[in-house]
C-alpha cells in the first residue's frame, strides 16, 4: 500500500496455520515520523504542485443520471444536459458553476501561479483545511472559481464553486463528488497524486491497521480452512437471494461504446475508479490464480468498492468500523448463460496492427443472476469488460463501475496482467493460460 501507514519489507512475521501452509505477513509501522516530516518539507508549494494540471489544460468529467459535470482544471466548472431532438440537431441545456476569471488583464498561467500563490501563503499561515471524506478528516487544497451563470434564486448573482483537491496516489484526477452546499454555491471534490508528494496532504493513517499476508512458495494464495469458510458464508446467503425463474436476465442488452476511459466518466450515484497491487507472485502463477477465480481483483474509490473474481462472481462491498461489511452481489457467472449472451453481443474487440494482423484488443464477460434490485425487481447484471493497460507496476490493477440502466452495469478491469491472456479468447472471449 502506498497510503497511510507505511510498511517495510522487512518488518513481517511468518504464520503456519494448522495445515502447514506458510504466510508471510507485512506488519504496519505504527510509529511515523508524520510531524519530522512535514517540519523539513522544503519542497514545492501544493499550487505548484498542481501545476501540471493546470498547464495540460485537462478536463474531468462525472456522468449522473440527468447531468453531466466538467471540470476543465484552472479554467471552468460546467454543467450540462444534451439531447438529440428530430433531425439528430443537439439541445444542450447548460450552466457554468464558476469561471477561473481575474479582474487584472495577466495571461492565464500568470493569473493561475498569482492566485495559487495566495493561496499557498494564506495556508502557510492557517490550519490546512479539511473534509470529511467516508468518515476520515482529510486535508484538502482548495481553489475558488466565481463568475458562473447567473443564478435567478440569488438575484442573478453569479454562481461560484470550490474545487477541493486531495491527494490519492492512484487516481486520475477524477471527480469524487459535486454537492451544491447553499443555493447556486458548489463544492467539488477531486482526487489527484500530484498533492501527494506533500507531506501535509497525504492521508492520515487510520487508528486501524491492516496486516497484509502473502504466501510463500508451495502454499496457496488462500489457506484452505479459509476458502472453505467463504464458501459456507456464500451458501448461507443463497436462500434468501430472491430470485425466480422469469426474472431471470434477459439476454438483450444494449451496446454501449466498447471504449470506456475511467478518467472521464462516473455513474448514476457513483464514480468508482481506484487501483489496487497484486502480491508479488511470479507472472505464470499469478495469471493462474486469477483466471481459477482463487485470486481477486479489489478497487474503487468512494463508499462503494468492488471484488472481481474471474468466473465466480462480482460484488458491491461497503466496509464500516462499526456497523461492519455490507455486500451486494451484483452478478454471478454462468458459463452457459454467457454464452447465450456472447451469442448476440461482441465478447472480442479487436484492433488491426501496422502489419495488418489482428490482435484483442478487450472482451467482454456476461454475469447475470445478482441481488434483485429494488427499481426494477428483477435481478441485477453486469457486463465485465476486460482490457491490456500496461503500466509501469505489471501488477498494477485499475477498476471502475458504471451504471447505464438502473441496476444494469459495467465493470471495467485493466491490467497488465490481462496484456498476457487476452489473446488466448475464444470466440466466447473465454480466456485460458498462454501455452
Amino acid at each position: 500500500p502506498t497510503t497511510g501507514v507505511l510498511y517495510k519489507e522487512d518488518n513481517y512475521i511468518i504464520m503456519t496455520t494448522v495445515d502447514k501452509e506458510k504466510y508471510k505477513c507485512l506488519l504496519p509501522l505504527i510509529a511515523s515520523g508524520n510531524e519530522e516530516e512535514e517540519k523539513d518539507y522544503k519542497g514545492p508549494s501544493p499550487g505548484e504542485l498542481l501545476e501540471p494540471l493546470f498547464k495540460q489544460s485537462s478536463c474531468s468529467y462525472r456522468i449522473e443520471s440527468y447531468w453531466t459535470y466538467e471540470v476543465c482544471h484552472g479554467k471552468h466548472i460546467r454543467q450540462y444536459h444534451e439531447e438529440k431532438e428530430t433531425g439528430q440537431k443537439i439541445n444542450i441545456q447548460e450552466y457554468y458553476l464558476g469561471n477561473m476569471i481575474m479582474k487584472n488583464p495577466l495571461s492565464e498561467p500568470e493569473k493561475r501561479r498569482e492566485l495559487s500563490c495566495g493561496y499557498d501563503l494564506l495556508l502557510s499561515l492557517t490550519q490546512i483545511p479539511t473534509k470529511n471524506i467516508e468518515g476520515q478528516m482529510t486535508p484538502y487544497y482548495p481553489v475558488e472559481l466565481g463568475n458562473g451563470t447567473p443564478c435567478s434564486l440569488r438575484q442573478n448573482l453569479p454562481r461560484s464553486s470550490t474545487v477541493m483537491y486531495i491527494c490519492h496516489p492512484e487516481a486520475k484526477h477524477e471527480i469524487l463528488s459535486v454537492a451544491e452546499v447553499t443555493t447556486c454555491e458548489y463544492e467539488v471534490v477531486i482526487l489527484t497524486p500530484l498533492l501527494c508528494n506533500h507531506p501535509k496532504y497525504r492521508f492520515r493513517a487510520s487508528p486501524v491497521n491492516d496486516i497484509f499476508c502473502q504466501s510463500l512458495p508451495g502454499s496457496p494464495l488462500k489457506p484452505h480452512n479459509l476458502e472453505q469458510l467463504e464458501k459456507q458464508q456464500e451458501m448461507l446467503k443463497m436462500p434468501f437471494r430472491r430470485v425466480k425463474e422469469e426474472e431471470m436476465p434477459s439476454t438483450k442488452e444494449e451496446k454501449f461504446s466498447s471504449i470506456h476511459k475511467p478518467v472521464a466518466v462516473g455513474s448514476h450515484q457513483l464514480l468508482t475508479v481506484g487501483t489496487t497491487h497484486i502480491s508479488k507472485l511470479t507472472d505464470e502463477q499469478l495469471i493462474k490464480e486469477f483466471l481459477s477465480g482463487s485470486y481477486c481483483f479489489h478497487g474503487g474509490v468512494g463508499w462503494w468498492k468492488y471484488e472481481f473474481c474471474y468466473g465466480k462472481y462480482v460484488h458491491q462491498y461497503h466496509e464500516d468500523k462499526e456497523s461492519g461489511k455490507t455486500s451486494v452481489v451484483v452478478g454471478t457467472w454462468s458459463k452457459e448463460e454467457h454464452i447465450e449472451w456472447s451469442r448476440k453481443n461482441a465478447a472480442r474487440t479487436f484492433y488491426l496492427r501496422e502489419d495488418g494482423t489482428q490482435t484483442v484488443r478487450m472482451v467482454s464477460h456476461f454475469y447475470g443472476n445478482g441481488d434483485v434490485c429494488d427499481l426494477t425487481d428483477k435481478p441485477r447484471q453486469v457486463t465485465v469488460k476486460l482490457k491490456c493497460k500496461e503500466s509501469d507496476s505489471p501488477h498494477a490493477v485499475t477498476i471502475y463501475m458504471l451504471e447505464p440502466h438502473s441496476c444494469q452495469y459495467i465493470l471495467g478491469v485493466e491490467s497488465p496482467v490481462i496484456c498476457k491472456i487476452l489473446d488466448t479468447a475464444d470466440e466466447y472471449g473465454l480466456l485460458s493460460v498462454p501455452s
